[in-house]
């Protein structure tokens, strides 16, 4: 069993897949070709926002946004201590200072309280200057943007939502990618919409910033002038074949992959909830594009073990993720490491990610149920 399977999705958009493929290849367009300007409209069309800039990856787009905004030495960055590296990566690279703030147990989401006590002690401090908030959408849900633009608003931060794995994600109809004043997501191939590399992308209304990234994308040109290039910038932009791949990987998300995930993730939910383990939980309102299915196994059971035992059985689990972000040895002696996480700190050493994708059958998750059952009560 794949815990991501890439190969049954290719074997179900092979056609459009290859055609668009082809394409790039016979116009030999590698770079800057036509299909990155379409898929950029599709993607700021399907997110409802004004503005959609591709790049290279991720964490570049993160780091662009950052560039944009003059992020740098004096500046506190709120982050989430429960996320993948580059969300503190990023601000840290731009000399600004991360303040990891805890998670909501449940949604596994930037927990609002924590972030506003996390503002307020900054404050008084006087140390830094609190500027932006980097919300994380993980494991396709999204956080809890009324609470926390609420938040920014009081305190006049800047809110970048780290859509990494939340593309395809909404809160009572308002999608993913549209709830930052910049929002950013990645187009790694396990994610809910990745391409066969690297890849990202950043999203805005607001035009002097996107013609800003639009520049510090390529060198810092000016307009269409690569050659005059009016301020620094970086080389990150999304190639052309990725983009091929994209538009036909879109057309298959938007069609049937949204739904038939969200599926996958209510068997799973049915056939676990009698497991004694603590269940992903999707506020009302919300919906999850579930990059990751993660239950939190009881403190009792040895996941190593579980693990193990499941593997042996052809069933791949993942860890996302085993240490807090202020635990890293990147932070070791800074003012980062001084977080008060508890809530990461136990869900660091329980969470477990189960098999998950929309190629998945009815009868793959009850396989994985029952073996997932056995290992926990051996």
């Amino acid at each position: 069993m794949e815990f991501r399977d890439l190969k049954a999705q290719y074997k179900a958009i092979k056609n459009d897949m290859d055609a668009g493929i082809a394409e790039v290849i016979n116009s030999a367009k590698f770079i800057s070709g036509p299909q990155v300007k379409e898929l950029e409209k599709q993607l700021a069309n399907y997110v409802g926002t004004k503005h959609c800039v591709t790049c290279a990856n991720g964490t570049d787009a993160i780091t662009l946004a950052l560039m944009t905004w003059d992020v740098g030495p004096g500046d506190a960055v709120f982050v989430p201590d429960f996320t993948f590296f580059s969300s503190g990566e990023c601000p840290a690279f731009e000399g600004a200072t991360p303040v990891f703030v805890d998670v909501d147990p449940r949604t596994y989401n930037m927990d609002p309280e924590k972030l506003e006590s996390a503002v307020i002690k900054v404050k008084s401090e006087g140390k830094y200057i609190p500027k932006v908030v980097i919300a994380v959408d993980l494991f396709g849900l999204p956080a809890d943007y009324e609470a926390i633009q609420d938040i920014c608003k009081k305190y006049d931060l800047l809110l970048l939502e780290d859509a990494a794995q939340g593309f395809g994600g909404s809160i009572r109809g308002k999608v993913a990618c549209s709830f930052g004043d910049i929002s950013t997501t990645s187009f790694f191939p396990a994610k809910p919409l990745g391409c066969y590399g690297d890849g990202g992308a950043i999203f805005t209304d607001n035009d002097e910033w996107a013609a800003h990234l639009r520049s510090i994308c390529v060198h810092g040109k000016s307009g269409n002038d690569k050659y005059n290039n009016i301020r620094l910038g970086m080389n990150s932009r999304l190639d052309t074949l990725q983009a091929a791949v994209l538009l036909a990987k879109l057309k298959a998300f938007k069609e049937y992959e949204l739904a038939d995930v969200n599926q996958v993730a209510a068997w799973y939910t049915k056939g676990l909830k009698e497991c004694g383990l603590t269940l992903p939980y999707v506020p009302d309102g919300f919906i999850s594009s579930w990059a990751q299915y993660t239950v939190q196994l009881p403190e009792t059971v040895n996941r190593a073990s579980v693990q193990e035992e499941l593997k042996s059985q052809d069933i791949p689990t993942m860890i996302y993720y085993i240490k807090p972000m202020h635990q890293q040895g990147a932070f070791e002696n800074t003012d980062s490491a001084n977080a008060d996480c508890p809530v990461t700190e136990k869900l660091c050493a329980t969470v477990l990610s189960l098999p998950m994708h929309p190629y998945l059958t009815k009868e793959d998750v009850s396989e994985v149920v029952g073996k997932l059952q056995n290992a926990i009560c051996k």
